[in-house]
């Protein structure tokens, strides 16, 4: 079907009128009375990895716009200097604070018009940048972010940078606007990008590499996933799966969250050449005629996956193999010390919600930023919000843990906090997401207090279940991956989803779609009571809920 004959979405139109995705951000950006970019522009700022937002609880009191810039730091891997050099532009230009993202990466919150030139200034100087990391491209592509599992950790984090270096948008627009500083505006744009086009993907597209068995970055939410295999303690290629995704419109049957499948096997010389084959059948096959339902894991579902791999194979001029098998066994992270494989030492650290900043208990943030800056440790960041901090020699680990404590921050393995908090993860939602339909990072603290009280009541104190919360179906947080997962409808109100499991590798399913924030503590008391009286020996609520509640006739 041509596109003259079809309907396109807005963004589709602006994209063929504009594909260097300049617009009009330069002129405004150098307009000292503007204190927001028009609608168009807001949509070519998220390929410059920066969304425009305003305080959704000053609305009253009329919009306070403010910006989100998210960096592009593929495998979440930060050197000492960048570390420092995002800890002081949070500071100075931002609210303070730091948010390590699902997709291993930094976001700054808060920033105004007026610091958003040299927030992005600073970020490139620093020879990092945010390009790509927002839009209907190639996203943040994800990596084993733990040093001591796997001598093949280095490897794949290597193959991830290559993929997201191919991935990348060529458009000059980006260095034109942030690193000279052009106000630019092209009259005429006839740029066409050799791998997106001139009008790129229908929607965003997400990568990720794992190494077994552990499953650290969900590798099956997402579009394409590099599952790395080990013979002999040797890399000697990938399983491809693709199709992941979670996004989801409530009411919308059309729209759903769905595990990836596995493809096949290529060799890891020919990993580029594959990625881009998968990239250009979304960029060719992909809806444009509706966002809701324009990623790669409708294509795959509706066209099948054996014609998915014949197209695969056609554009990488070569055909993959049948998948070797492997297993997963967990998913999440490492926390406390523990070491590498090369003798140092790494510190995996719980940060709730991702959020980075010092409280009047807690000076997470102070203590990060003094410990980087004396002791020079690397920074990996975790695609479950977490961080670790590698590379720390034996001698530095009793300083390292005296500073700290001197900060208020428990180093031990489970950091004085319960195994389900070790576990959750929230979206920031309110007050900033503009999609936002409920409370997410704000509530999470008091769901967390709920859920640990009625497990304690249940002598239950020290079951690790895996709870996440958006606040809307998007799924940012992949609570459709979660044993215990809450979804924001409407102010106060959430969907409930039951069953996901430890390896994730299985959906989660609809319990109980409306549920109002004070019926919480009722409806999940009664579900632990039941955990606790008909769980099978050892059996995690993930898998009690898929064998018991999914046969029930309230689950949908």
């Amino acid at each position: 079907m041509s596109e003259n004959s079809v309907k396109l979405t807005k963004n589709e139109v602006i994209k063929a009128d504009n594909p260097s995705l300049a617009g009009n951000i330069g002129v405004t950006l150098h307009d000292p009375e503007a204190d927001m970019f028009n609608a168009d522009d807001q949509q070519f700022l998220k390929f410059h990895g920066i969304y425009q937002q305003d305080d959704r609880d000053l609305r009253k009191l009329g919009k306070k716009y403010m910006f989100m810039i998210r960096g592009r730091i593929p495998g979440g891997v930060v050197s000492p200097d960048v570390y420092l050099m995002y800890d002081r532009l949070s500071e100075e230009y931002g609210n303070k604070t730091l948010r390590i993202t699902t997709r291993q990466s930094f976001q700054f919150h808060g920033v105004v018009k007026k610091g958003l030139g040299p927030l992005m200034k600073g970020i490139n100087d620093a020879l990092s940048d945010t390009l790509a990391a927002c839009g209907d491209v190639n996203r943040n592509v994800l990596a084993p972010p733990t040093p001591s599992i796997s001598r093949l950790t280095d490897q794949v984090y290597e193959d991830a940078k290559r993929v997201s270096e191919a991935l990348l948008p060529t458009t000059t627009a980006y260095h034109q606007i942030w690193v000279e500083g052009q106000p630019l505006k092209l009259e005429q744009d006839d740029h066409e990008d050799p791998l997106y086009g001139k009008t790129y993907l229908p929607r965003k597209f997400k990568v990720a590499f794992v190494i077994p068995p552990l499953n650290d970055v969900d590798i099956l939410a997402n579009c394409m996933g590099f599952v790395a295999i080990e013979k002999n303690g040797k890399l000697v290629g990938y399983n491809l799966t693709a199709g992941g995704g979670m996004g989801m419109n409530h009411n919308n049957e059309n729209t759903y969250p769905r595990v990836a499948d596995v493809v096949g096997f290529l060799k890891p010389e020919n990993l580029i050449e594959f990625s881009k084959a998968v990239l250009t059948v979304h960029r060719d096959f992909g809806d444009r005629t509706n966002r809701k339902h324009a990623r790669l894991k409708y294509v795959i579902a509706e066209q099948g996956v054996e014609w998915f791999r014949k197209q695969v194979n056609e554009r990488a001029g070569s055909a993959l193999e049948d998948p070797h098998p492997f297993e997963f066994t967990k998913q999440g992270d490492v926390h406390g010390w523990h070491e590498q494989l090369d003798g140092n030492l790494f510190l995996g650290l719980h940060v709730l919600s991702g959020r980075l900043k010092d409280t009047d208990q807690v000076s997470l943030k102070s203590a990060l930023r003094k410990i980087v800056s004396e002791y020079r440790t690397e920074v990996r960041l975790t695609a479950a919000q977490n961080i670790v901090l590698a590379n720390i020699t034996p001698d530095q680990r009793a300083v390292i843990d005296s500073v700290f404590a001197e900060y208020g921050v428990d180093t031990s393995q489970k950091q004085g906090v319960s195994e389900v908090q070790l576990g959750a993860m929230a979206c920031p939602a309110l007050p900033t997401c503009g999609l936002s339909l409920a409370e997410s990072e704000r509530y999470l603290p008091d769901l967390l207090g709920i859920v640990e009280n009625l497990l304690d009541e249940n002598g239950l104190g020290d079951e690790r279940i895996i709870l996440r919360m958006t606040g809307c179906p998007n799924g940012c947080a992949r609570p459709y991956m979660a044993e215990l997962g809450f979804v924001g409808r409407s102010p106060k109100k959430y969907a409930i989803y039951l069953g996901g499991n430890e390896e994730g590798t299985r959906l989660a399913r609809l319990y109980d779609q409306n549920v109002k924030v004070e019926e919480l503590p009722e409806k999940l008391g009664g579900l632990f009571s039941r955990f606790k009286s008909e769980r099978g020996g050892g059996e995690r609520f993930g898998d009690y809920c898929a064998r018991v509640l999914w046969a029930e006739q309230n689950v949908n």
